[in-house]
């Protein structure tokens, strides 16, 4: 059964822009917990800052959500990022835990993602010998 709080807010990431992040403080409690491989913040201000940043870095972003289930007030999405960034193509796959309070707005975002394939190897100077790092202590 789809929730309709859920799918509201995993349409709001997949619609995400620079100009819909006006619109964040409808989906995220004042005082949200934003925390991903880079960042750890509280409150919409820092997480919509945090999101500014992504987009003045990166450009177009897109999130695509792929799963997504929630028990009480607790969720789990799993999710693809793209981006051409310098003329590099990023994408990866995560997920996120999200908490809900009681007037159904997000508390807590928390992502999980591989930041070296993620993005790390993708650098210049220190991704390939974070690439053959990997490959190096990889099981064939």
């Amino acid at each position: 059964m789809s929730d309709p709080v859920l799918e509201r807010y995993c349409t709001y990431l997949e619609t995400l822009s620079p100009e819909r992040l006006a619109d964040l403080q409808d989906y995220v409690s004042a005082d949200v917990h934003f925390r991903d491989p880079f960042n750890d913040c509280k409150g919409v201000d820092s997480m919509r800052s945090i999101l500014d940043h992504m987009y003045r870095t990166f450009g177009t972003v897109s999130f695509v959500v792929s799963t997504r289930i929630r028990s009480g007030d607790t969720a789990f999405i799993a999710w693809r990022f793209e981006s051409a960034w310098r003329g590099r193509v990023i994408a990866f796959d995560g997920v996120s835990h999200l908490t809900f309070d009681q007037d159904e707005h997000v508390t807590a975002h928390i992502d999980y993602w591989d930041a070296a394939s993620g993005f790390y190897e993708k650098l210049p100077v220190i991704g390939w010998p974070l690439a053959a790092l990997r490959r190096r202590i990889s099981v064939d």
